[in-house]
């Protein structure tokens, strides 16, 4: 059967994006790699954990109610590793459906066609590199937040949180309220860069409020809040044992850090989409009209992966990509221009927390020479500058000297400070150097899952040619 839409992704904008689209009479499939969707704001716990629910589980499982009673085939727990069909069919041929090809939750191939494809694959966890930033102990907020959330457990007894955004805040707050001791929080953002969001943050009240108590909680705690700094390095011996801010040290078990959001662009860059770099909404994003059009027909973008505006504009941006999807397909749907408000809205707000989130070039300016950048191949910012002196002039070309995000994260932990390392040392913008060409597979597979049964004794081997 091929579908009319496909969703990628089942964070707020895909389920929304789903749903809709299904309610509007179309074959809908979801495919979600996670055991259950929410995304990582509102990520359900497994099945069988006892989670006192918050105000976040509970609008997340308003949307997965709403997704459960739509009809859409909801697929979870699957990979998405290979994208084909589309514009990557031979030219002439463009009519040809969206392929996407996965592994079920219990390893099994299977593949998925559809008319119309809505990308919601959401952000992953931007990290400036420091010293010790490898050691144990050393965790991303967003990790951080999926102890906390879908585990009910606790990062470390005595944490450092360190980093930019509101995250830092939840994510502290949450520690206090598991019974943890937060040593210091360590917000990268100055009290001015806040005071310039309020009136962004004014237009929601009941985020606004959140934050605020967020701050109460650490204020009541007496936890030791430092704005407008970063950490210089994490120590141990083998394991994180201190954190070090410039002349301080803190003594911690553990280190939740996080220097914002990147948009997930791996599938709109595999399917050639025309993409520009915007530092205010995370960096390389897709080009998209008012409707959540990318430059592809029938392909659509929702969510923090089409430029980071937070969980609140996410269901919004996804239900409009999903009327588009449909309006193009030929269905018939009411227009919702109190949707298009409350877009709006949640937008203004997240565009504020995004502009505190963005890359701060002094941060990457004071990385040291022999910091590992490139986790996965162990590449270093000498290493990057030496490839820069030697003629490397884009992402691509550091890749082919370096290795650099060469690894099985695929670039996504080192590639916004390779791209500012290397622009720096060439002396232009990041996007003078472009971005790491989009490839498959997405996702690290085994290759027995997609060979199957296949031999190099099944390869057809001609004879050779007389001489």
């Amino acid at each position: 059967m091929i579908f009319d839409v496909a969703v990628l992704g089942g964070g707020p904008a895909g389920m929304a994006a789903a749903a809709e689209a299904a309610r509007g009479g179309a074959r809908v499939v979801l495919l979600e790699e996670s055991p259950a969707p929410g995304g990582q704001v509102y990520r359900a716990p497994p099945a069988g954990f006892e989670m006192k629910p918050d105000r976040d589980r509970q609008e997340g499982d308003a949307l997965r109610a709403a997704l459960a009673a739509s009809g859409a085939d909801i697929r979870t727990g699957c990979r998405v590793w290979g994208l084909g069909g589309g514009p990557l069919v031979p030219e002439g041929q463009f009519d040809a459906p969206f392929s996407l090809s996965a592994l079920s939750a219990d390893g099994a191939p299977f593949t998925v066609q559809s008319r119309a494809l809505i990308l919601c694959c959401g952000t992953h966890e931007r990290i400036i590199p420091f010293p010790g930033w490898t050691l144990p102990g050393v965790i991303g907020l967003a990790a951080a937040t999926i102890l906390l959330k879908a585990q009910g457990i606790l990062p470390g007894q005595r944490v450092v949180v360190a980093g930019a955004g509101p995250l830092l805040y939840a994510v502290a707050a949450k520690i206090l309220a598991g019974g943890g001791s937060v040593a210091a929080l360590i917000d990268a953002a100055t009290p001015g860069e806040w005071l310039r969001a309020l009136p962004a943050l004014s237009a929601r009240p009941d985020l606004l409020a959140q934050g605020m108590a967020w701050r109460a909680k650490l204020l009541a705690a007496r936890v030791p809040v430092l704005t407008g700094a970063q950490v210089t390095a994490a120590e141990g011996n083998k394991v994180l044992s201190h954190v070090r801010v410039a002349h301080r040290v803190f003594e911690a078990d553990a280190l939740c850090i996080g220097h914002g959001l990147v948009p997930a662009t791996e599938a709109s860059r595999t399917y050639r989409a025309r993409h520009v770099h915007r530092p205010e909404d995370g960096g390389w994003v897709p080009v998209l009209d008012t409707a959540q059009r990318t430059s592809v027909p029938f392909l659509y973008a929702a969510g923090d992966g089409a430029g980071v505006r937070g969980a609140a504009a996410a269901p919004a941006a996804g239900r409009l990509a999903a009327r588009t999807a449909l309006h193009d397909l030929g269905f018939s749907l009411a227009y919702a221009s109190e949707e298009d408000a409350a877009l709006k809205r949640a937008r203004r707000t997240g565009a504020a927390m995004a502009r505190m989130m963005t890359l701060r070039p002094a941060m990457v300016a004071a990385i040291p020479a022999e910091t590992i950048i490139c986790r996965c191949e162990g590449v270093t910012r000498s290493e990057i500058e030496k490839a820069a002196a030697a003629g490397a002039n884009t992402i691509n070309q550091l890749k082919h000297f370096t290795r650099c995000g060469m690894g099985p994260c695929q670039g996504r932990m080192c590639g916004e400070a390779a791209g500012a390392l290397l622009a720096a040392a060439r002396g232009v913008d990041v996007a003078e150097l472009g971005f790491a060409t989009g490839r498959i597979p997405l996702r690290p597979v085994p290759m027995a899952s997609i060979l199957g049964d296949f031999d190099y004794a099944d390869i057809p081997v001609p004879a050779p040619a007389p001489i």
